[in-house]
């Protein structure tokens, strides 16, 4: 329910999230952070998933001083190493018998070309085979839990030079980098979708949804080269972008608000969903190809080794 206040979802509007254990992926900057922060001021146990331990022991304590009551733990992950993936959902089902709520966040965009520890290419790797991972891996202490959720984290850039490469998922044969970051958030969304489709049949109470933060001011161009970086950034800072804590915003629905629904897709509600608060938005068409859903499940399977409970 929207606060009497507000005819606009925002974060005051999240609803009490105590006696809940929330996992963020990539939580010790921007929209991670702005997402675990809410969660953690607002009750839940928070888990910042994250690659470096001191960045995210940081986060931890800027977490805590702002919010002194709030239950926050650190949990190293590295989404571009499968055995590292392995390691880090194994201590956390240990950990945490109920996982209320899983956000897949971390992500790498518009990087040189690169491979992961297991040769996949890196934005494929990282922002979706890792999750698609840890996802099924920390399945199992979901589908116990009421009301529990999988929100993944996509982009506008699923609509941009996207498709799944079947015959050259690392783009071997002619790399870019913007093809390449496109083919992992359109990954993001088939993924979700199938994902929801296999949680209704099996009749579970977990939920899976996706968001995009739209235009948010985060470390995502840091990989652009130097002079279109530098450009880049400025442009999108002071012209384009809104703050990390309104790019947040539609993640946070999707993870909290009780009318939310089984693969629904949130995202800032203004123009061309850049910036504003958050509401349901609409994917790809090419997003909602079933055949291209379980397509990519069946490979994604065969190159993690992870086999799914649904």
């Amino acid at each position: 329910m929207l606060s009497p206040m507000s005819a606009k979802w925002t974060a005051a509007d999240v609803p009490d999230q105590s006696g809940r254990v929330a996992i963020v992926t990539g939580a010790n900057t921007g929209i991670g952070y702005g997402a675990a922060a809410v969660l953690a001021d607002k009750g839940a146990h928070t888990v910042l998933a994250v690659r470096n331990l001191d960045k995210g022991n940081d986060a931890a304590n800027r977490i805590r001083a702002a919010s002194p009551n709030a239950v926050v733990a650190v949990q190293q992950l590295d989404l571009t190493s499968l055995e590292n993936v392995r390691k880090a959902a194994d201590e956390l089902r240990a950990t945490f018998p109920r996982i209320d709520l899983l956000i897949n966040n971390a992500g790498v965009m518009y990087t040189d070309k690169a491979a992961t520890k297991d040769g996949f290419e890196l934005q494929f790797g990282t922002n979706h085979l890792g999750h698609f991972a840890l996802t099924g891996r920390l399945l199992d202490n979901m589908l116990p839990v009421d009301g529990s959720r999988v929100v993944t984290v996509s982009s506008v850039g699923h609509r941009i030079r996207a498709k799944i490469h079947f015959d050259d998922l690392n783009l071997d044969r002619n790399y870019n980098r913007v093809v390449a970051y496109g083919q992992s958030k359109l990954a993001n969304l088939l993924f979700t979708y199938e994902l929801a489709r296999r949680l209704k049949v099996k009749g579970a109470p977990t939920i899976a949804l996706a968001a995009h933060p739209g235009a948010a001011d985060t470390e995502l161009l840091r990989n652009m080269p130097g002079g279109i970086k530098q450009v880049s950034q400025f442009v999108w800072s002071n012209f384009i972008a809104q703050g990390p804590e309104m790019g947040a915003e539609p993640t946070l629905r999707a993870a909290t608000d009780r009318s939310a629904l089984n693969a629904q897709y949130y995202g800032p509600g203004g123009f061309a969903e850049q910036k504003g608060h958050p509401k349901v938005v609409e994917s790809s068409a090419q997003s909602h190809d079933q055949e291209l859903q379980r397509r990519l499940w069946t490979v994604s399977e065969e190159l993690t080794g992870v086999t799914y409970p649904v």
